[in-house]
């Protein structure tokens, strides 16, 4: 989807359309959760600090977050997907994998199955969708990207390797900054100077993701679309508005945590033992202390008993906390041991 939630609020706001605006809070330890593309000519991105983002525009409309609502146009938009394939892997609530090589209408061309989607997500949310087609998922992913917004943009299995040899380092899939200004330090700078180093040179300076750009360089991604993805975590953390060192208001911001985490694994019916409790303090020095149970977290009471407990192994050391999170990892679903992944970070409204 493009700008998916700032989209959302332009369309149910007159007032927003053709504006620079972000989706978060505007306050002084806010962060934009997405920027319209009228932020983004001015630089404005999400995951940026709000402070950033009004030095950089400073006429830029802020308006809080709705989840609710963008989870539900998302569900509206996945049945769209699920009308045309089983095969749906979803990535965020604005994006996934369709794999229509077999598809429910007998359509041969993925290009036509496209351009209908987007045709029927603009007719029932009012949204624009920008596809990417190609043979496997990294080339559909940087074909997604390459048109937008509102793009349809075709890589056939013949011109794959002459279009990642020519595509900017940036425009891979899984580059950010740091790695790109590694791979500059090596003269790598396209698809065409990544090609040129070996598997071994790629996997001695960055690791098991070197296997990944030795493949991607040539166009070659064999990973299958996973209609069901495997969730591990279910998590909520908290940014205050200033640094707290009161032990007693810290508890306290640690259970209305603790009680949004249970919520959220309530609503999925999944219950974990891993529970992990995050602290960034105001020197931003991170920590985690993790307390493996005997048994499943089955009720809220357990949850914040637990977290209580890892928070009060906690030193302060004369320094303020600006964050707390709670993570329930080794999720399993009682009835039937299926392990699952799921990521979710609210920052504070």
């Amino acid at each position: 989807m493009d700008a998916f939630y700032a989209s959302i609020e332009q369309r149910d706001n007159p007032a927003y359309r053709g504006k620079p605006l972000a989706v978060g809070y505007s306050g002084e330890r806010g962060v934009v959760a997405a920027a319209s593309y009228e932020a983004r000519r001015y630089g404005v991105r999400s995951a940026m600090p709000s402070k950033t983002a009004r030095a950089k525009c400073p006429h830029l409309i802020f308006v809080p977050a709705r989840f609710d609502l963008y989870h539900d146009i998302s569900q509206q938009i996945m049945e769209i997907f699920l009308s045309y394939t089983d095969l749906v892997e979803p990535l965020s609530l604005d994006e996934a994998y369709l794999d229509v090589t077999t598809n429910k209408i007998n359509m041969p061309s993925a290009s036509i199955i496209a351009a209908e989607i987007k045709k029927r997500i603009r007719d029932v949310t009012g949204l624009t969708a920008s596809a990417g087609v190609s043979t496997n998922k990294f080339l559909a992913k940087v074909a997604s990207d390459y048109k937008k917004p509102d793009g349809l943009f075709v890589i056939t299995e013949k011109e794959a390797e002459s279009f990642i040899e020519k595509l900017k380092i940036e425009q891979f899939w899984g580059i950010g900054k740091v790695t790109a200004d590694k791979m500059h330090s090596f003269g790598i700078y396209t698809g065409a100077d990544l090609k040129r180093f070996n598997e071994g040179f790629l996997t001695k300076y960055f690791g098991k993701a070197g296997h990944i750009f030795y493949q991607n360089a040539r166009a070659i991604d064999e990973r299958e679309v996973v209609p069901d993805r495997i969730r591990k975590s279910i998590g909520s953390e908290t940014t205050f508005l200033t640094d707290l060192d009161d032990k007693t208001e810290l508890t306290y911001e640690l259970c209305k945590v603790a009680a949004e985490v249970w919520r959220r694994i309530s609503g999925h019916e999944f219950y974990g033992r891993t529970v992990t409790l995050k602290v960034k303090y105001n020197d931003f020095v991170q920590i985690t202390r993790s307390k493996t149970l005997s048994g499943f977290v089955t009720d809220s009471d357990t949850l914040r008993s637990t977290a209580e407990e890892l928070f009060d192994i906690i030193e302060l050391d004369g320094r303020a906390i600006r964050l707390i999170g709670i993570t329930v990892g080794n999720i399993q679903n009682i009835e039937q041991p299926e392990t699952y992944q799921l990521e979710i970070e609210f920052p504070k409204p």
